[in-house]
């Protein structure tokens, strides 16, 4: 287990389903306090209490709409009102396998939808790294993780609408990093491969899942545990001298 997380405050932000509530169990494997800021506040309620029950940890529940900007300060508030600091921020939240999407192609994307996913794959990026700088800042360190994807670097047929918003984190990633690299504060990225995350996945999704494996040097399915050390890593000491960078972890589909 990576050292250097014990007793460290961290939100992960959709941590009430699929790879988000691996990262909270990860955190709290490696004993830090976890935030599960979620939407759906029953997710949270439950992934928090497995960290409680599980991993003898400490857990807070907090109900989150990244897309509202005085929804994200409040979850900061809440955090600094339960433990009085802010080391990590996961922006985990995104429009992906828990929310429904068109995944054709240019043509069938209706503009609405289009709109709500730039709205909640980077603004709300944007709303939640504003709303955790401030505390980041006074204490002089922190770090903040953003989650994109691997469709980010290769390109995806179909659903251009999610791999654009993945790419804009990208470039979203690099200029933070910029921005606050003076005030000892880390901006990384992870962009995952095609990751069964899906908590009950059907027959059509174990086949798109398993479609991915002939583009992979690891022939095997990605799962949400196999982020889990990449996670830890970027949020850890170990990675105090990095910044800026976005760490594929997809198996060997993109060799940067």
């Amino acid at each position: 287990m990576i050292q250097g997380l014990k007793d460290k405050v961290v939100i992960v932000t959709g941590g009430g389903h699929g790879i988000g509530r691996a990262y909270c169990h990860g955190f709290a494997e490696a004993g830090a306090k976890v935030v599960v800021a979620d939407i759906d506040a029953p997710a949270a309620e439950k992934v928090a209490g497995e960290v409680v029950k599980q991993f003898d940890g400490k857990a807070l529940a907090a109900k989150v709409d990244v897309a509202n900007e005085q929804s994200t300060k409040d979850m900061a508030k809440l955090t600094l009102d339960k433990f009085s600091r802010i080391d990590v921020l996961v922006n985990n939240a995104a429009i992906f396998s828990t929310i429904p999407m068109n995944r054709g192609g240019i043509d069938t994307i209706d503009p609405a939808e289009w709109d709500r996913m730039m709205t909640v794959n980077l603004k709300g990026l944007f709303f939640c790294s504003r709303a955790v700088l401030p505390t980041m800042r006074q204490q002089k360190s922190g770090k903040i993780i953003n989650i994109s994807s691997g469709t980010a670097l290769n390109g995806s047929a179909g659903r251009i609408h999610y791999v654009t918003s993945k790419a804009g984190v990208i470039g979203f990633t690099r200029t933070l990093a910029r921005e606050v690299g003076d005030d000892n504060i880390n901006v990384n990225a992870i962009a995952p491969g095609s990751t069964l995350s899906e908590e009950n996945p059907t027959d059509e999704v174990l086949k798109m899942r398993g479609a991915r494996l002939a583009d992979r040097a690891l022939k095997r399915v990605q799962l949400p545990k196999d982020l889990v050390g990449t996670m830890l890593f970027l949020a850890s000491p170990l990675s105090d001298f990095m910044t800026g960078q976005t760490v594929c972890v997809d198996g060997g589909v993109a060799f940067l």
